[in-house]
Protein backbone atom coordinates (compact mmCIF):
# COMPACT_ATOMS: atom_id res chain seq x y z
CA UNK A 1 0.00 0.00 0.00
CA UNK A 2 2.83 2.43 0.89
CA UNK A 3 4.65 1.60 -2.36
CA UNK A 4 1.47 2.35 -4.33
CA UNK A 5 1.10 5.78 -2.62
CA UNK A 6 4.73 6.62 -3.39
CA UNK A 7 4.17 5.62 -7.02
CA UNK A 8 1.00 7.77 -7.31
CA UNK A 9 2.68 10.71 -5.57
CA UNK A 10 5.75 10.42 -7.81
CA UNK A 11 3.54 10.31 -10.90
CA UNK A 12 1.66 13.43 -9.82
CA UNK A 13 4.91 15.24 -9.02
CA UNK A 14 6.37 14.35 -12.43
CA UNK A 15 3.19 15.52 -14.19
CA UNK A 16 3.38 18.82 -12.31
CA UNK A 17 7.06 19.28 -13.19
CA UNK A 18 6.36 18.50 -16.83
CA UNK A 19 3.59 21.12 -16.87
CA UNK A 20 5.90 23.72 -15.30
CA UNK A 21 8.62 22.88 -17.81
CA UNK A 22 6.21 23.17 -20.73
CA UNK A 23 4.99 26.60 -19.59
CA UNK A 24 8.50 27.92 -19.07
CA UNK A 25 9.73 26.57 -22.42
CA UNK A 26 6.84 28.39 -24.14
CA UNK A 27 7.90 31.63 -22.46
CA UNK A 28 4.68 31.91 -20.49
CA UNK A 29 6.22 32.09 -17.04
CA UNK A 30 3.89 32.63 -14.11
CA UNK A 31 1.70 35.54 -13.14
CA UNK A 32 -0.82 35.85 -10.37
CA UNK A 33 -3.05 37.72 -12.83
CA UNK A 34 -4.93 36.24 -15.80
CA UNK A 35 -4.74 39.62 -17.54
CA UNK A 36 -1.10 40.16 -18.53
CA UNK A 37 0.72 43.50 -18.36
CA UNK A 38 0.82 45.52 -21.58
CA UNK A 39 1.99 48.94 -22.69
CA UNK A 40 1.82 51.54 -25.43
CA UNK A 41 4.44 54.19 -26.14
CA UNK A 42 4.92 56.95 -28.67
CA UNK A 43 7.11 59.99 -29.18
CA UNK A 44 5.32 63.05 -30.53
CA UNK A 45 7.00 66.44 -30.98
CA UNK A 46 10.09 64.95 -29.32
CA UNK A 47 8.21 64.06 -26.12
CA UNK A 48 7.60 60.48 -24.97
CA UNK A 49 4.18 59.29 -23.81
CA UNK A 50 3.80 55.89 -22.12
CA UNK A 51 0.74 53.95 -21.04
CA UNK A 52 1.03 50.92 -18.73
CA UNK A 53 -1.99 48.67 -18.26
CA UNK A 54 -3.19 45.08 -17.84
CA UNK A 55 -4.93 43.52 -20.84
CA UNK A 56 -8.00 41.36 -20.11
CA UNK A 57 -9.39 38.95 -22.73
CA UNK A 58 -12.96 38.32 -23.87
CA UNK A 59 -12.74 34.51 -23.38
CA UNK A 60 -16.28 34.06 -24.68
CA UNK A 61 -17.77 36.69 -22.38
CA UNK A 62 -19.95 39.64 -23.35
CA UNK A 63 -17.72 42.61 -22.64
CA UNK A 64 -19.45 45.94 -23.32
CA UNK A 65 -22.58 46.21 -21.19
CA UNK A 66 -21.60 42.95 -19.44
CA UNK A 67 -18.10 42.50 -18.01
CA UNK A 68 -17.66 46.26 -18.51
CA UNK A 69 -21.04 47.54 -17.26
CA UNK A 70 -22.57 50.65 -18.77
CA UNK A 71 -22.96 53.61 -16.44
CA UNK A 72 -20.17 52.54 -14.05
CA UNK A 73 -16.59 53.81 -13.85
CA UNK A 74 -14.21 51.23 -15.34
CA UNK A 75 -10.48 51.02 -14.64
CA UNK A 76 -9.81 50.76 -18.41
CA UNK A 77 -7.96 47.45 -18.17
CA UNK A 78 -7.57 45.08 -15.24
CA UNK A 79 -5.70 44.47 -12.00
CA UNK A 80 -3.96 47.83 -11.41
CA UNK A 81 -5.20 51.20 -12.64
CA UNK A 82 -3.98 52.14 -16.12
CA UNK A 83 -1.26 54.81 -15.98
CA UNK A 84 -0.35 57.46 -18.54
CA UNK A 85 3.02 59.22 -18.20
CA UNK A 86 4.05 62.12 -20.43
CA UNK A 87 7.26 64.14 -20.71
CA UNK A 88 5.20 67.19 -21.75
CA UNK A 89 1.82 68.71 -20.93
CA UNK A 90 -1.10 67.25 -22.92
CA UNK A 91 -4.51 68.54 -23.93
CA UNK A 92 -7.22 65.88 -24.27
CA UNK A 93 -10.64 67.24 -25.09
CA UNK A 94 -11.33 69.91 -22.46
CA UNK A 95 -8.62 68.53 -20.11
CA UNK A 96 -5.17 70.00 -19.61
CA UNK A 97 -2.70 67.49 -18.15
CA UNK A 98 0.61 68.69 -16.71
CA UNK A 99 3.64 66.59 -17.59
CA UNK A 100 3.88 63.60 -15.27
CA UNK A 101 1.74 60.57 -14.40
CA UNK A 102 -2.02 60.12 -14.07
CA UNK A 103 -4.44 57.19 -14.17
CA UNK A 104 -6.96 56.62 -16.94
CA UNK A 105 -10.50 55.55 -16.09
CA UNK A 106 -13.58 55.55 -18.31
CA UNK A 107 -17.31 55.83 -17.91
CA UNK A 108 -18.74 53.71 -20.75
CA UNK A 109 -22.30 53.91 -21.98
CA UNK A 110 -23.86 52.39 -25.07
CA UNK A 111 -23.78 55.64 -27.08
CA UNK A 112 -21.21 57.77 -25.23
CA UNK A 113 -17.97 57.25 -23.30
CA UNK A 114 -16.24 59.65 -20.95
CA UNK A 115 -12.48 59.61 -20.42
CA UNK A 116 -11.59 60.26 -16.78
CA UNK A 117 -8.11 61.46 -15.84
CA UNK A 118 -7.33 60.90 -12.16
CA UNK A 119 -4.43 62.44 -10.22
CA UNK A 120 -3.93 59.36 -8.03
CA UNK A 121 -1.56 56.65 -9.30
CA UNK A 122 -0.62 53.16 -8.11
CA UNK A 123 -4.08 52.09 -6.98
CA UNK A 124 -5.75 48.72 -7.50
CA UNK A 125 -8.50 48.65 -10.15
CA UNK A 126 -11.31 48.66 -7.58
CA UNK A 127 -9.91 51.66 -5.66
CA UNK A 128 -11.23 54.52 -7.79
CA UNK A 129 -11.46 57.82 -5.89
CA UNK A 130 -13.53 60.32 -7.87
CA UNK A 131 -12.47 63.16 -5.54
CA UNK A 132 -8.99 62.87 -7.15
CA UNK A 133 -10.27 63.39 -10.72
CA UNK A 134 -8.54 66.01 -12.83
CA UNK A 135 -11.63 65.90 -15.04
CA UNK A 136 -13.76 64.10 -17.60
CA UNK A 137 -14.16 64.56 -21.35
CA UNK A 138 -16.14 62.89 -24.14
CA UNK A 139 -14.56 60.21 -26.32
CA UNK A 140 -15.35 59.27 -29.92
CA UNK A 141 -17.04 55.88 -30.41
CA UNK A 142 -16.75 53.56 -33.37
CA UNK A 143 -17.99 50.02 -33.99
CA UNK A 144 -15.24 47.72 -35.25
CA UNK A 145 -15.87 45.33 -38.14
CA UNK A 146 -14.22 42.41 -36.35
CA UNK A 147 -13.88 41.67 -32.63
CA UNK A 148 -10.73 42.41 -30.64
CA UNK A 149 -10.18 39.46 -28.25
CA UNK A 150 -7.58 41.09 -25.97
CA UNK A 151 -8.12 44.64 -24.71
CA UNK A 152 -5.66 46.99 -26.39
CA UNK A 153 -4.62 50.60 -25.94
CA UNK A 154 -3.05 52.36 -28.90
CA UNK A 155 -1.24 55.68 -29.15
CA UNK A 156 -1.29 56.98 -32.74
CA UNK A 157 0.67 59.84 -34.28
CA UNK A 158 -1.54 62.22 -36.27
CA UNK A 159 1.20 64.56 -37.49
CA UNK A 160 3.00 67.48 -35.88
CA UNK A 161 2.22 67.65 -32.17
CA UNK A 162 -1.06 65.73 -32.41
CA UNK A 163 -2.00 62.15 -31.61
CA UNK A 164 -4.87 59.85 -30.70
CA UNK A 165 -5.44 57.64 -27.66
CA UNK A 166 -7.59 54.64 -28.65
CA UNK A 167 -9.12 51.87 -26.51
CA UNK A 168 -10.12 48.73 -28.43
CA UNK A 169 -12.03 45.71 -27.14
CA UNK A 170 -14.76 43.45 -28.42
CA UNK A 171 -16.30 45.50 -31.28
CA UNK A 172 -15.78 48.91 -29.66
CA UNK A 173 -13.18 51.58 -30.24
CA UNK A 174 -13.29 54.61 -27.93
CA UNK A 175 -10.77 57.29 -28.88
CA UNK A 176 -9.80 60.85 -28.20
CA UNK A 177 -7.38 63.14 -30.00
CA UNK A 178 -4.68 64.84 -27.94
CA UNK A 179 -2.13 67.59 -28.41
CA UNK A 180 1.40 67.68 -26.97
CA UNK A 181 1.90 71.20 -25.59
CA UNK A 182 5.32 72.78 -25.26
Amino acid sequence: MLARRKFVFSGLAMTGLASVGARLSQGQGFSRYTSPPASASITIAGKKIDIAYYAPSMRGRKVMGGLVPYGEVWCTGANWATTITSEAPLEMGNLKLAKGSFTIWTLPNEKEWLLIINKQTGQFHTDYDGSRDLGRTKMNLKTLSSPVEVFKIELRADGGNKGTLALLWERTEASIPFTVVG
